[in-house]
């Protein structure tokens, strides 16, 4: 089980196309903060037909990408 699991789930049950989140949402929904960990566990979130498609530091924003 992934620590972002949590997060994997909220994403699948409640988008259906390209959107974003905030460092500070990802941290609140997954019940972590978001670490350096997120860029090995990304590449699970295609099991629940997401990718990541940018990280911004500067904006603190993850886009994600329906695939």
């Amino acid at each position: 089980m992934s620590k972002y699991n949590q997060l994997w789930q909220y994403i699948q049950d409640n988008y259906d196309e390209d959107f974003s989140l905030t460092f500070a949402e990802i941290g609140r929904i997954a019940g972590v903060p978001l670490d350096h960990s997120f860029l090995h566990y990304k590449k699970e979130l295609s099991e629940y037909g997401f990718e990541v498609q940018k990280i911004s530091m500067k904006y603190q924003q993850v886009n994600f990408h329906k695939i």
